[in-house]
């Protein structure tokens, strides 16, 4: 159970956070969660991912999931008093986040590596699309744009040609990594100043965030001289590896890692003990290349049995499974752990983090209104002059 009187990790922190969208919200509130003060700094009509959707209690899934436990103030940087104002606060901050276009801060005078002269222990960090240089690192790079141009999608989807057979995937991919690559630099660059004394940058764009995804891929077809084809719910490299339907329509996915697995596979749910001495199904190479003969062969058991008998043959084997389920089965799914958040007038159940640690709340804090805080940070900011933090 997490201990109550346990602070943070970043207790006595600030992060001020130029953001908006998904990369930068959803690093700046990692960091909230771990008990950072974030100041999350937005225009009159607030951050833009307010206006995705209605669906969570009449707010935006998106903008609750990853701006929980912030204080937000509406400012206009082309005005010198909430410029200004800024200023005071980056003086007395600890990270600084923003994922404008690229040159933006730069052209108001806050640009990163400025920053980081005027207050030396600052650690900043910029979220870019393309990064900050190249032919490409103006373009607007939102999340499949990215997915499309790092080549995700064309590895991810069915088999087959055409725009058609390709998949986005289902979440918002190069958005979380990028967010979650930020997180961990600036965590990195925390402990560097704990032991230097001074602050450093943190440069991190989707692109470069989602060819680092690509990385077997890349490696696959630069040195192995082939791309890994889409095989929909299969596994490019290992067979059998994907998903069967059972007789009751219940569809499982099985996975096989070893050649212990695979005789134990064909022992006690293929009731085949021979079939691993067959050429065709000897080892991993050889039934990627007979793919189709070996997967017919699953397929053909699973489709005669219910998906009840199905599990109990896979747990008798001891083979790796798992149920191809929908969001409403995620919903009440046994293992699922769920946290209270504040929403509005409501409370609602969102998924917990995917760490568990000893300082971590019962409930997440709230998810802050447009310019909730504004009024009290001006009061806190406004007569403080800029300074070096010592």
């Amino acid at each position: 159970m997490p201990d109550p009187h346990l602070e943070g990790p970043l207790a006595g922190m600030l992060v001020v956070a130029l953001e908006q969208a998904v990369a930068a919200p959803y690093c700046s509130s990692r960091l909230a969660d771990a008990g950072a003060r974030v100041i999350k700094i937005e225009r009159a009509e607030g951050d833009f991912a307010r206006g995705y959707d209605k669906a969570a209690n009449g707010e935006s899934s998106y903008f609750v999931w990853i701006n929980r436990g912030k204080e937000s103030i509406e400012l206009d940087l082309k005005m010198p008093q909430d410029l200004a104002l800024l200023e005071n606060m980056l003086a007395q901050a600890d990270v600084f986040i923003q994922n404008l276009a690229p040159g933006a801060t730069a052209r108001l005078g806050i640009g990163s590596d400025a920053l980081r002269e005027r207050h030396p222990r600052l650690v900043t960090c910029d979220i870019s699309g393309y990064g900050e240089s190249g032919p490409l690192y103006r373009m607007k790079a939102y999340d499949l744009l990215v997915q499309a141009e790092s080549g995700l999608i064309a590895v991810t989807g069915a088999p087959g040609d055409g725009v058609d057979a390709l998949g986005r995937i289902g979440v918002s991919v190069c958005d979380i990594n990028a967010g979650m690559n930020a997180l961990i630099g600036i965590q990195q660059a925390l402990m560097q100043r704990s032991r230097t004394g001074r602050g450093s940058g943190v440069k991190v764009s989707l692109f470069d965030s989602a060819a680092e995804l690509m990385s077997v891929p890349y490696l696959q077809t630069r040195y192995g001289g082939k791309a890994p084809a889409r095989v929909g719910l299969k596994h490019p490299s290992i067979a059998p590896y994907g998903a069967f339907t059972c007789a009751d329509g219940r569809d499982i996915v099985i996975s096989i890692q070893n050649e212990r697995e695979w005789q134990d596979f064909c022992r006690e749910v293929l009731h085949e003990p021979d079939l691993p001495q067959d050429p065709r199904a000897c080892d991993n190479d050889s039934r990627v290349a007979n793919r189709a003969w070996v997967d017919g062969k699953v397929a053909e058991v699973f489709a005669s049995l219910s998906s009840a008998d199905v599990i109990d043959r896979l747990t008798s084997a001891q083979t790796a499974y798992g149920s191809v389920n929908g969001v409403n089965d995620l919903i009440a799914h046994p293992q699922l752990r769920t946290r209270r958040m504040p929403v509005g007038n409501r409370v609602l159940e969102v998924p917990a983090l995917p760490w568990c640690t000893e300082w971590e709340a019962s409930e997440y804090r709230p998810v802050p209104r447009v310019n909730e805080h504004g009024p009290a940070i001006r009061a806190e900011f406004a007569g403080s002059a800029p300074r070096k933090r010592a």
